[in-house]
């Protein structure tokens, strides 16, 4: 199959928003664009360009296409991204290349969102410091987006912790405000444009490095999920020298410590229980929990605050009802639960075949057995291993599959909702103006559109209760379907209730008292919908 790349003389970027947090050991680079193809051929892939040393340094790339702007657009499954190499072009750049989903013609455009995260990308500077000193860093990156495309219109924006700024490169059109530096806009750049800037900060947020992580999941047959982690985290920033007082820390922590860090959040699952923090000596005390019914969150803080270059080792564990991560379809289980971690042991029950892993990236994977009480041949054991791992990899093992077609059905589902307001609003209309051929006219285009969706959302129903990946939301998915249903049925017979009666003339009391109840009803099932939607959109 003929792979077709954009000629870089033809194809073009139109807009390139850049936005790039710059908080902690992490940079995270959004780029919003808009790519229009000004060749004469069709183009279905485009090319991502990163120098040499942000490649080395890039831990998660996606790229997503989507209409409309601010709350209208619409969503959008991402699109692959994979590493090219494309002849005739500098060596000292690394290329992903992105399949469109549509060919673009002559002229066409389309939206495009990336989104990348870069670990140690922030260089401290002084590398050293007291413990009375605050932590300063380096940045550097590219003030005009480096593209093998013409760049007709882009602006970059470098956002940062603090509004003290020490120096930062200054070119054409930089400004800077509070703690946000502008860069642009910049008009017709040429394929390839670097220009290169430094920014020198105040950043004293936690540069906390988990240098070893080990998670290991345990499945048993009594109804748990057994979580333990093994933490070794080192604070990645600025090595501390000189001796530590912990009298002049604790007298004024925010003076004397401002480039360490004491706490740490851990987010669990929904309905974490039995949860403990334990180092090398023993269980820790200074850890609070709090929990809802949507999340669990366990404060921990170490025996001694963290300042630049120091290490501890800690374990957390906890468990998790088997219930809300273990399904069945076919006579087959399979196991749904987050990555969370660069290396991820996942034990079975001891007899379980057949085992093959889904994960939403690469992954270096091998087996192993693991002996436990009153086991006879072992349980078998799955080790997954990601290098450089981001709290963006912490998705669903299993998972990736069904997000596009639950995509496409929120987005029909809030199609059909729309159809519902447009008939409440032809009753109103009604109420206000007696004209019911307009009315009927809404209600005849309503039934045909809602005709149409029912028939798109049929093979989208399909797709889900056939696949494993999607047990967990399926059950949420198919009782959203039928309250919209019973909704839109409802909301049929209240409309032709209302319209009967203006045909013939019935008194406005009588009209309201008809359909009390069923407004009633109508106003619950809104709720439980919407309630529903935002179910799915969580999971």
């Amino acid at each position: 199959m003929e792979t077709r790349f954009a000629l870089f003389f033809f194809f073009f970027l139109s807009i390139a928003l850049l936005s790039t947090p710059v908080f902690s050991d992490l940079v995270i680079t959004k780029v919003d664009r808009k790519v229009e193809n000004a060749g004469p051929d069709v183009v279905s892939q485009l090319l991502l360009t990163f120098p040499e040393y942000q490649a080395k340094k890039l831990a998660y790339l996606t790229a997503s296409s989507a209409e409309g702007k601010g709350k209208s657009k619409g969503s959008s499954a991402n699109l692959p991204v994979e590493v090219v190499q494309p002849e005739g072009v500098p060596p000292a750049l690394t290329f992903y290349s992105v399949p469109l989903p549509r060919g673009l013609g002559k002229g066409e455009s389309l939206n495009l969102d990336v989104f990348a995260v870069l670990t140690h990308s922030l260089q401290p500077f002084p590398e050293e410091i007291t413990q009375a000193d605050v932590q300063l860093v380096l940045f550097q990156d590219s003030a005009h987006y480096l593209s093998p495309y013409e760049v007709k219109a882009q602006v970059l924006s470098i956002k940062l912790p603090s509004p003290r700024v020490e120096s930062f490169t200054k070119i054409q059109n930089t400004k800077l405000v509070d703690s946000e530096i502008k860069y642009g806009p910049y008009e017709n750049l040429p394929a390839f444009s670097y220009s290169p800037i430094i920014v020198h900060y105040e950043n004293n947020r936690p540069f906390a490095v988990a240098t070893e992580l080990l998670r290991e999941i345990e499945i048993s047959h009594w109804g748990n999920v057994q979580i333990t982690e093994h933490y070794k985290l080192e604070h990645g920033g600025a090595r501390t020298k000189g001796g530590f007082s912990r009298i002049d820390y604790q007298a004024r922590p925010n003076v004397r410590g401002a480039s360490s860090f004491r706490r740490l959040i851990v987010k669990l699952p929904p309905r974490a229980h039995s949860v403990y923090y334990r180092d090398e000596i023993g269980n820790v005390s200074t850890s609070h929990l709090w929990a809802d019914s949507r999340k669990t969150e366990l404060e921990i803080e170490p025996r001694y605050p963290m300042f630049g270059g120091w290490k501890t080792f800690f374990t957390v564990g906890y468990g998790l009802p088997l219930h809300d991560y273990l399904f069945e379809s076919d006579g087959k289980r399979f196991l749904n639960i987050s990555f969370g971690s660069p290396i991820a042991e996942v034990a079975l029950p001891e007899g379980s075949k057949d085992i093959s892993v889904s994960v939403p990236f690469s992954v270096k994977q091998w087996d192993e057995v693991k002996y436990s009480h009153l086991d006879i041949s072992g349980r078998p054991v799955v080790v997954l291993e990601k290098k450089n791992a981001v709290p963006e990899h912490n998705s669903h093992f299993q998972w990736y599959e069904v997000q596009a077609t639950v995509q496409k059905l929120h987005e029909i589902m809030v199609r059909c909702l729309t159809v519902h307001d447009k008939l409440e609003a032809s009753l109103r209309d009604l109420s206000r103006t007696g004209d019911v051929q307009a009315c009927k006219a809404t209600r005849k285009a309503a039934d045909s559109l809602l005709k149409e969706l029912s028939k798109d959302l049929k093979p989208l129903l399909v797709f889900l209760q056939s696949s494993l990946q999607a047990a967990q939301i399926y059950q949420k998915v198919e009782e959203l379907v039928v309250k919209e249903k019973e909704l839109q049925e409802k909301l049929m017979l209240k409309h032709t209730m209302v319209v009967d009666a203006y045909e013939k003339k019935s008194a406005g009391r009588e009209l309201e008292n008809r359909i009390a109840a069923l407004q009633q009803k109508l106003t619950t099932l809104r709720q439980e919908v919407d309630d529903l939607i935002d179910v799915i959109d969580e999971i």
